[in-house]
């Protein structure tokens, strides 16, 4: 099965504790654990939910996978959208992409929690909100559906607040 995977540093790989940022070893990534797949990893660190869609639809078009999957929306998170806008982004990037994808696998970003990267409650709430949001969306666009909530991945050390 050939897999397009199109996500931000959680699809890249990226290791958090490198400067240079480097990636986590491919037994880590998720992408890389994808078990009798070819995977084309278009993880991007930083990457938003892309407005201009052109590129995208090239991508699936010239690589012809049998899957593509997107996990993004953190990054939009961090820009202080709320998970109803990120949503409604989503939705129009899978508009694009939903005529030349064979299959697509929404993936909801993993759940925010305080720690270095996270001093906002607001934040964490945001990013309970856009699992539910990204299901009832992939729903509505005949999409496959994981929250990966519910993989139990650690985001960030837990702080205590004061």
């Amino acid at each position: 099965m050939k897999i397009l995977c199109i996500g931000d540093s959680n699809t890249y790989g990226y290791d958090p504790r490198s400067y240079l940022g480097d990636r986590y070893p491919a037994d880590v990534r998720w992408t890389d654990r994808l078990d009798n797949c070819e995977v084309i990893n278009c993880g991007v660190n930083g990457m938003t939910i892309p407005r201009e869609n052109s590129r995208y639809i090239g991508l699936v078009r010239i690589n012809d996978p049998d899957l593509v999957i997107v996990m993004l929306g953190t990054n939009d998170l961090f820009k202080s959208l709320a998970a109803e806008q990120i949503a409604d982004q989503m939705g129009r990037f899978l508009d694009s992409i939903v005529s030349v994808a064979k299959q697509i696998l929404l993936i909801s970003p993993p759940v925010l929690q305080y720690g270095e990267w996270v001093m906002d409650d607001d934040l964490v709430e945001e990013s309970q909100d856009l699992g539910r949001m990204y299901r009832e969306l992939a729903d509505r666009k005949g999409c496959l559906f994981a929250d990966s909530a519910e993989w139990g991945i650690e985001m960030s050390k837990n702080w205590k607040k004061n």
